[in-house]
């Protein structure tokens, strides 16, 4: 909140909270949850009436036997490339309007963004896409920083195939289709899940699995800023290519 407030976006047509409750997994069964998203807009130039709504959820899987688990990776890195490009957009304004969304309740099952789908600040048609960062910082596994979603979303695929690595990082595109099956297919495993299910098109920049995933380990000092670096740059040029091509 104190981010988007100090880089001077402005709040969302609702505000800049939206609470909800919601229904989630426990080790003890389902237990209702209180979370909160928060939002941030900035406004088109060209299309100022279509969103693309940029999302990262900052919550994380909390403590267990005593252990912290902070989730450096999972998702404090998809909160940081959204922060920046927040920075970048404030300097020099989308095509689109963009919405700017930190969701609650992703490792509660989505809770946050379905909150957002069912009770929208805008009409969910003049959505024209959900570009979703969770885990964009250990590129360094295989080298890629991956895209989900051109499956379902085969136009989307063009604009961003002709980007060059930035770095060590480069797109892969997949995760996506039928042969991808149980943890190896992305499509609704994190909040573009609530969008695809209601139609809104959507793809998702994340990284692959590493040992310290839902781990106490999951910390910053495992973190190689240049890698990080070059895959938030990379995230950011596909934005943008993604802000000048659609709804021409």
């Amino acid at each position: 909140m104190s981010r988007l407030e100090a880089l001077g976006v402005a709040p969302a047509p609702f505000g800049r909270l939206q609470p909800f409750e919601g229904t989630g997994p426990s080790p003890q069964g389902p237990v209702t949850y209180r979370g909160v998203n928060v939002l941030g807009l900035i406004p088109g130039t060209r299309v100022g009436d279509r969103y693309i709504v940029v999302s990262a959820h900052y919550d994380h899987v909390g403590m267990h036997d005593g252990q912290i688990y902070n989730g450096a990776d999972d998702n404090a890195s998809g909160v940081a490339t959204m922060l920046e490009l927040a920075k970048r957009l404030k300097a020099q304004a989308p095509e689109h309007s963009v919405l700017l969304v930190a969701f609650d309740g992703e490792e509660r099952g989505l809770l946050g963004a379905r909150e957002f789908v069912k009770a929208p600040p805008v009409p969910l048609s003049s959505i024209a896409l959900n570009l979703n960062f969770d885990m964009t910082a250990r590129a360094e596994t295989d080298g890629h920083l991956w895209v989900t979603g051109t499956y379902q979303h085969p136009n989307l695929r063009p604009i961003l195939e002709p980007l060059p690595a930035v770095g060590p990082v480069s797109f892969a595109f997949g995760k996506d289709t039928p042969q991808d099956e149980g943890e190896n297919n992305w499509v609704s495993a994190s909040d573009q899940g609530a969008f695809h299910d209601k139609g809104v098109p959507f793809l998702y920049m994340g990284i692959d699995y590493h040992p310290d995933y839902h781990r106490p380990t999951d910390d910053f000092e495992r973190i190689r800023p240049e890698v990080f670096t070059a895959a938030t740059e990379l995230a950011i040029a596909g934005f943008r290519a993604l802000d000048r091509s659609l709804d021409r």
